[in-house]
């Protein structure tokens, strides 16, 4: 065994160097697919916001791909970040420093609403997804809400009667 460790290393090396090729070429295909769908996803979620209150919000998904091996990961050589504009004729800046709570919750559903079959079993919390509504769009919300609670399990903290009535189930908390 003493004799052929360099044999086994040599086998090793060659086994690791055929796993990372076929690593960066599934990694590279999967970065080509995402960059591919990266703006119909952003174009989706702008139509979910509008619905939302948010229109004229610009959204956007930004991709970069990694060259440092020690940044790859089991999801590739990507890394994403979100971006978001609320406000017309501002730039997007990253989603996670300058969204507000309701912003948050709004963008959330509309990722939610865009994959809702694909999560069945889960539970989702929104919090503050009324702030900054009313109205019409506050019935919306509330549909789409619904619609969410039917492949999963919708718990949603509002004040917003139109909301609420979308419900199956009311809980009444107070202070």
């Amino acid at each position: 065994a003493l004799d052929a460790g360099p044999a086994h290393r040599d086998a090793a090396e060659a086994a690791v160097a055929a796993a990372r090729a076929h690593f960066l070429d599934a990694a590279r295909r999967l970065s080509t697919s995402r960059r591919d769908a990266a703006p119909r996803f952003a174009a989706a979620v702008e139509r979910e916001l509008a619905d939302l209150a948010m229109a004229g919000t610009r959204f956007e998904l930004r991709l970069a791909t990694e060259d440092d091996r020690s940044r790859w990961h089991t999801g590739g050589i990507d890394h994403g970040e979100f971006f978001l504009a609320p406000n017309v004729g501002e730039a997007p800046k990253p989603l996670a420093r300058i969204a507000s709570g309701g912003e948050l919750s709004r963008v959330m559903l509309a990722f939610k609403t865009l994959s809702a079959g694909d999560q069945p079993g889960r539970t989702l919390v929104f919090d503050e997804v009324d702030a900054g509504i009313g109205g019409r769009t506050a019935t919306v919300v509330g549909e789409k809400l619904r619609r969410l609670g039917q492949a999963t399990q919708v718990l949603c903290i509002t004040h917003l009667p139109p909301i609420a009535a979308q419900a199956a189930t009311h809980f009444a908390i107070a202070k």
